[in-house]
């Protein structure tokens, strides 16, 4: 296919998703935020998912923004351009151990 990429098989999608917890995770565990390409809509959907899903893991909210039409930041309160919460922590323990 030329020009355009290859859908994921429901294996390879669910380990690219543990992939991106784990990797992303840790990432925003260190900083509180981390940016990823997105260059197409799935790009995105992934991303968002994974978003929901370390929220859930940790407990607050990992907030998506859009930084352009190819790029991403996923980011705790504070970090981002929503308005700081002064009570929330960055999760104290890395992302390792989901499974799709």
């Amino acid at each position: 296919m030329e020009g355009g990429s290859t859908p994921l098989t429901d294996d390879e999608e669910q380990r690219m998703r543990a992939m991106l917890f784990g990797e992303l995770g840790n990432e925003i565990a260190d900083r509180g935020w981390v940016r990823f390409p997105a260059y197409s809509p799935e790009d995105r959907r992934r991303l968002i998912d994974v978003a929901h899903r370390l929220s859930s893991h940790w407990g607050q909210q990992v907030f998506v923004e859009a930084e352009d039409q190819c790029r991403l930041k996923l980011y705790l309160a504070g970090y981002g351009t929503q308005s700081a919460d002064p009570t929330s922590r960055r999760p104290r323990t890395r992302s390792t151990g989901w499974t799709a």
